[in-house]
Parts: structure tokens; C-alpha cells; sequence
């Protein structure tokens, strides 16, 4: 039982992973010896976060549009060429949009579904034959997918799409993760609460405030990612299936 956590060695990608809790569990993986592929929209925010990464251990960029299912299959294609077997993909790419409920646009809600929920099936679909060809009975492959605690509960802001978006990540987690077992694939999620980052720069002005509502007195650091991402791709977790996990310092159990 000694290695339980241990994860050297394997092949991860981590979508949106330039920044934000993408970046944070990118570091956690290359720090842990796995050759990490990270992608992302804007290439030289990409490149930075890989030079940063590879001074640590093996990171790759792949500059993709996961917005398109163009994009999608071509970032798919990309891995392919490169490993014949994916042990862990994190689906992290993801966006916001907030608009009034009487004038919030459709193209608000295409946008937010398109990368947040489509982009997401149809990567796992396209990289599920490298998945399933690393997965063992004893250490499945792993799908991690993003959600947030929004997917759980009232935003209380006005990202409709969003927390529509991210419920439908917490279910089609469940969904994925039955039906994929059998082929040695673990699909599990992580809800993330209050993290410091680009998608929640607009709130940390307040962040004194939002400390009052979190059990543990903090917000979400990089260790916190990471560890979680670790657990959810090691041999400690082979039994864990189908679940999200709200990584929220106990916002959850106030709310």
C-alpha cells in the first residue's frame, strides 16, 4: 500500500491548461513524473505556462480550439499521433457568460454548452481508444471532468449557462462512468468552490467577505487542485467511479 499516490510514469492531457485550476493540476502532475500535454486557445499564454512546467519535468503544448468539434477532433488526432495510450485526461476547458435573465443572449448559451459540456463528450469519445488501451483492471485509465460547486446550487449571480453547463458535467459524469467501466475507464469529477483565478477575478475583490461563507477560512490553493487531481488518477482511487467531488473547504454543507 505504499504507493497508493503514486502516478509516475503515466501519460496525462489537461485541457485549458494555461491557467487557473488547469495550470494547478498540470503542475501536480509533471512535479509527479507524468508527461503532461497541456492545451489551450492562446498560444503564447500556453507556452508560457509549458516553459514554466518543463523546468519541473515533461510538459507538451498543443495549441487547440476545443470550442469546434473541428477543434476537437484535431486536438484528438494530435495526442494520437504522439501516445498510443492515455492514462489520465482532465477536461478543464471551459467558459463563463453573464447577461440579465431578459437579455441574456443565445449566443451566451451556445458558446457556454458548445466548450463546457460538447467539447467534453466528444473528447473523451475521440481519446477513448488510448484510454482504454492504458486501463487495467488493477489501475483503470481515468477521465477527470470539471464541474463546479454552481452545478450543485444557486450561483447567485447571473451565469445561467454556466451553472446549467456544469450540472450537466456532474451528470454526464455519473453517465460516463458506468457505462465506461467495463473498458477499464474511471470517470469522475471535481466541483470546484473559490479558487483564485482568471474566471473568478470579478469576485475576489470580495474575497474577505466569501471567506466568512467557507467552513475551513480560506480559498482553494494550488495543492488543493492538484492533490485532489492526484488522488482521482492514482491507484488509490481504482474503486472510485461515477462520483463528483466538491472540492469547496465545506462551502456545500452551509448552503
Amino acid at each position: 500500500m505504499k504507493n497508493l499516490f503514486d502516478v509516475a510514469g503515466k501519460v496525462a492531457v489537461v485541457t485549458g491548461g494555461s491557467r487557473g485550476i488547469g495550470a494547478m493540476i498540470a503542475r501536480g502532475f509533471v512535479e509527479n513524473g507524468v508527461r503532461t500535454y497541456l492545451t489551450a486557445r492562446k498560444e503564447e499564454a500556453l507556452n508560457a505556462t509549458v516553459e514554466e512546467l518543463s523546468a519541473l519535468g515533461e510538459c507538451i503544448a498543443i495549441p487547440s480550439n476545443l470550442g469546434t468539434l473541428e477543434g476537437v477532433a484535431a486536438f484528438a488526432a494530435a495526442i494520437r499521433d504522439r501516445e498510443e495510450q492515455l492514462h489520465i485526461l482532465v477536461n478543464n476547458a471551459g467558459a463563463t457568460w453573464g447577461a440579465e435573465f431578459d437579455e441574456f443572449p443565445e449566443s451566451g448559451w451556445d458558446k457556454i454548452m458548445d466548450l463546457n459540456v460538447k467539447s467534453l463528450f466528444f473528447l473523451t469519445q475521440q481519446l477513448a481508444g488510448a484510454l482504454r488501451a492504458a486501463g487495467t483492471a488493477e489501475d483503470p485509465a481515468r477521465v477527470i471532468n470539471i464541474g463546479s460547486i454552481n452545478g450543485f446550487t444557486h450561483s447567485h449571480m447571473n451565469n445561467y449557462s454556466y451553472s446549467a453547463s456544469k450540472a450537466a458535467v456532474h451528470h454526464l459524469t455519473r453517465h460516463l462512468g458506468a457505462d465506461l467501466a467495463a473498458d477499464y475507464i474511471n470517470v469522475n469529477a471535481i466541483a470546484p468552490g473559490f479558487f483564485p483565478s482568471k474566471m473568478t477575478a470579478h469576485m475576489l475583490e470580495h474575497a474577505e467577505e466569501m471567506v466568512k461563507d467557507i467552513p475551513r477560512g480560506r480559498l482553494g490553493n494550488p495543492e488543493d487542485a492538484a492533490g485532489t487531481a492526484i488522488y482521482l488518477s492514482s491507484r488509490a482511487s481504482a474503486w472510485v467511479t461515477g462520483h463528483t467531488l466538491a472540492l469547496d473547504g465545506g462551502y456545500l454543507a452551509l448552503v
